[in-house]
C-alpha cells in the first residue's frame, strides 16, 4: 500500500511538470545555443523547478493556516486546475499556464533569463504542479512515508526532467513529434484521473455525508 501511494505521487508529480510536453520549448529556446551555454540554462531551470516545488511543499500547510481556507476547498480547486490542464494535454495544446506566444518571444530576447521564466516557471514548475505537491503534503498528515513520498517524489522527478531535457534533441529525433503528442496525451489522461479524484477527496472532505 505505502508504495502504491509513493508511486501514485510519483506519477502525478511527473505528469503535471510534463517534461516530455516541455521538450519541444527548451529545444526551440535554446536553438543555436553554445552547448555549454545550453548546459547552463539547463542546470538553472531544473533547479529553480526543485527548489519551487519543494518550498511550496513545505509551505503549503502555513498558506492553509495563512489563508484561512481548508485542505478540502484547495483539493477541489486543484483538481479542477488539473483537469483543465489535461484536458488540453489531451486534446494536443500547449495549456496557458505553460508558454503564450508573446512569453515565448520575450523570452527569445532574453536568453540568459529564460532558465527562470519561462522555462522553471511556469513551464516546469507551473500552478498545478504547486497545487499538486501543496495538497499531497497537506493531506500526508503526522504520517512520515507520506511526507517524506512527496519529497521524494520532487526530487525522482527533477532527475528525470534534467535527463529528459538534457537528451532533448536526441530524444525528439527518435519520438518524432507525433511520439511527444502521444506520450502528452497519455500523461494528460493520468492527470485528468488524478485531477478527479482530487475533487471526490475535496468534497467529502467538506461535504462528509455525502
Amino acid at each position: 500500500m505505502e508504495v502504491g501511494f509513493f508511486v501514485a505521487v510519483a506519477v502525478s508529480v511527473f505528469a503535471i511538470v510534463d517534461p516530455i510536453g516541455t521538450l519541444p520549448f527548451f529545444v526551440a529556446l535554446t536553438e543555436g545555443f553554445p552547448e555549454a551555454d545550453r548546459e547552463v540554462v539547463l542546470r538553472r531551470a531544473v533547479a529553480v523547478l526543485g527548489i519551487v516545488l519543494t518550498v511550496f511543499a513545505l509551505a503549503g500547510r502555513f498558506v492553509f493556516a495563512a489563508f484561512g481556507f481548508t485542505l478540502g476547498a484547495f483539493e477541489i480547486a486543484g483538481g479542477i486546475l488539473l483537469f483543465w490542464v489535461a484536458f488540453e494535454m489531451l486534446n494536443g495544446q500547449v495549456t496557458r499556464t505553460r508558454l503564450a506566444e508573446t512569453d515565448r518571444a520575450d523570452a527569445l530576447a532574453r536568453r540568459d533569463e529564460i532558465s527562470v521564466v519561462p522555462l522553471g516557471v511556469p513551464l516546469l514548475a507551473g500552478p498545478g504542479a504547486i497545487s499538486t505537491v501543496m495538497i499531497y503534503e497537506g493531506s500526508a498528515g503526522s504520517d512520515p512515508f507520506s511526507i517524506l513520498a512527496t519529497f521524494v517524489a520532487i526530487a525522482v522527478t527533477t532527475v528525470a526532467t534534467f535527463v529528459i531535457l538534457r537528451f532533448g534533441p536526441r530524444i525528439l529525433r527518435s519520438l518524432s513529434r507525433v511520439g511527444v503528442m502521444a506520450l502528452t496525451r497519455v500523461l494528460g489522461l493520468l492527470l485528468a484521473a488524478v485531477g478527479v479524484q482530487f475533487v471526490i477527496d475535496g468534497l467529502f472532505a467538506v461535504a462528509p455525508h455525502l
